[in-house]
């Protein structure tokens, strides 16, 4: 299986929501189980059904996330020899062709949240902005049109 591209601060999200999981969610649900089972006639028992709901839920997000880790290929910016390029995991200030500016941090799939600032490197506009540096401009093609952005500062934090 290929390995997936992940920060660092992203790995250790899935680390804390794993352990989260594992010792907060997973026993609890299994006393919401028991209480359940001790109300009696289970056949008819809707807190029983959803307790196991959630159980499945806690099980599969487990799982995934264990996955996710196992394939997990931890890239450190700063330890890149990117000389100013854009690479996975680095930070970008952008101004768009209206003069509004951006900056946006490249990152992994299940890290993306554009409201934190955070583009994964596989959205139209991470593929756009890998391999070019400081000063150059790129073309991006979004549901709405083309956009325009000048590069203004590519950093590593």
């Amino acid at each position: 299986m290929p390995k997936t591209p992940m920060t660092r601060r992203g790995a250790e999200l899935l680390r804390e929501e794993l352990q989260r999981l594992r010792s907060v969610e997973r026993p609890a649900v299994t006393q919401a189980i028991a209480d359940a089972r001790s109300h009696g006639d289970l056949s008819e028992n809707a807190e029983y059904d959803a307790a196991r709901e959630r159980q499945g839920f806690i099980e599969a997000r487990i799982g995934d996330i264990e996955s996710k880790l196992a394939n997990a290929q931890e890239i450190d910016p700063r330890l890149l020899d990117a000389e100013g390029r854009c690479v996975f995991g680095a930070t970008v200030d952008v101004e768009e062709d209206g003069g509004e500016k951006a900056t946006w941090q490249i990152v992994g799939e299940d890290e993306a949240d554009i409201k934190a600032g955070k583009i994964s490197y596989s959205s139209p506009l991470g593929r756009a902005l890998i391999g070019k540096e400081s000063g150059e401009k790129v073309e991006v093609q979004t549901p709405g049109g083309v956009k325009r952005y000048d590069i203004l500062d590519v950093r590593y934090e």
